[in-house]
């Protein structure tokens, strides 16, 4: 399923991206303060400064509303990666880059990332998995700029695995807030975690130099 396949009666597609986007704008400020179930689409409507009627000429449903909202985020993502990720000239330094501005990313979105994973549930099942594909797309990014940038051969699910863990850290900057913010600053935040990857990448490499072909650890 793809943005441009849920039905509008309007043909003029400039049209139809400005006032989806007047939607989504006015569907976050009440998923926020609402949840989506609570929220209706007459107060979508008129959130986003139209009538009722003029809503239903660009979605049919409410669900694909939290679609159109999802997919934004998922946008803001995509494009905030693509801006840093240098891979015609890599480096640890692009890596960390990339890194921060995720992590910067995540505290500007952190009410929107919050709404995702709270209400993908109320998706049907084909929404949903397009939704789920887009994360897989996101994490897929990072595993592309890992291999790039780290000047050591890594294993596939070491790759794969440092990928998830640095998508889910920079989101749980908002989902443990009750706690995280309270003891640190957003740099302190992302200075202390990429320290840690950066470690663990460390560790990797010391501990691949000095295993045996036959698995074993060699006597250092």
């Amino acid at each position: 399923m793809k943005q441009n396949k849920i039905l509008s009666s309007v043909k003029d597609v400039d049209l139809v991206e400005k006032r989806r986007n007047q939607m989504i704008k006015g569907a976050i400020t009440l998923f926020k303060e609402k949840g989506f179930h609570r929220t209706t689409t007459r107060e979508i409507a008129k959130e986003s400064g139209f009538s009722i009627g003029t809503l239903y000429e660009y979605i049919r449903t409410k669900e694909d509303v939290l679609f159109l909202v999802c997919d934004a985020i998922y946008q803001q993502v995509r494009e905030r990666l693509e801006a840093t990720i240098d891979l015609k000239n890599p480096s640890v330094d692009n890596l960390e880059n990339v890194i921060r501005s995720y992590f910067e990313l995540m505290d500007d979105m952190q009410e929107e990332v919050i709404i995702l994973y709270q209400e993908v549930k109320s998706m049907k099942k084909e929404t949903r998995e397009y939704v789920l594909q887009k994360e897989r797309d996101m994490v897929g990014m990072l595993e592309e700029v890992i291999v790039s940038c780290v000047p050591t051969d890594l294993a596939k699910q070491d790759v794969k695995l440092l990928a998830n863990n640095i998508f889910i850290q920079g989101q749980m900057w908002g989902f443990r807030r009750w706690m995280l913010q309270k003891q640190f600053t957003l740099d302190e935040y992302i200075e202390r975690q990429t320290c840690y990857l950066m470690q663990a990448l460390a560790i990797h490499k010391n501990t691949s130099d000095r295993r045996m072909d036959d698995g074993t650890s060699a006597t250092v």
